[in-house]
């Protein structure tokens, strides 16, 4: 199984992740799902493999989610699954699968754990934070 992720390269966080797993020395299928788009048993399958509901998977800075009455706690996950959708940007993101697990990677270090191969140098964000130090 490769490694995976689902990746909008105009997020910072996204590229700080796809980063630390090229830094660890694995070329990762890179899937850039504002472009591809979701399908719901594809978002379903992620979820239930990250351990995620869609609420908890649902981007609500920087997303339509308030203009499509998103945010009210009383909207089903079935709702927000039928609005990722029709809107990808609300998944947040980066998701990352590898053969070690599948998770939502905010913050950057939550990538850590899912590596196959140890990271044998630093790795800083963007803004020049440390991420991870061997």
């Amino acid at each position: 199984m490769p490694t995976v992720i689902h990746h909008n390269p105009d997020c910072g966080t996204s590229r700080n992740v796809l980063a630390v797993i090229r830094a660890s020395g694995t070329e990762p299928v890179v899937i850039e799902y504002l472009k591809t788009g979701w399908t719901r048993p594809q978002l379903q399958a992620l979820f239930a493999a990250a351990d995620l509901t869609p609420r908890a998977a649902l981007r609500t800075s920087k997303s339509p989610a308030e203009e499509l009455g998103l945010l009210d706690p009383a909207v089903s996950d079935d709702a927000l699954l039928d609005a990722m959708v029709a809107h990808p940007i609300l998944v947040n993101r980066p998701i990352v699968c590898t053969p070690k697990g599948v998770a939502l990677c905010r913050p950057s270090e939550a990538v850590l754990p899912l590596l196959e191969i140890p990271l044998t140098t630093a790795v800083y964000k963007e803004d020049g934070a440390l991420i991870v130090a061997p």
